[in-house]
């Protein structure tokens, strides 16, 4: 059984400075642009500097 835990995702959105939250298996930059292209659907591509951190 996989344990899910809630994340923080650093990133930058068409170069202005974001973060989100989001609960994931694992801290994985793959995990993290998976649960940005759900919030941001086709703006996903502009995303870079991905950062995660578990959050508080």
């Amino acid at each position: 059984m996989t344990q899910n835990i809630k994340y923080v995702i650093k990133y930058k959105l068409d170069g202005e400075r974001r973060w989100d939250f989001a609960v994931m298996p694992d801290n994985s930059e793959g995990q993290a642009l998976e649960a940005l292209r759900k919030i941001h659907g086709d703006d996903a591509a502009k995303i870079s500097d991905i950062q995660v951190s578990k959050a508080l």
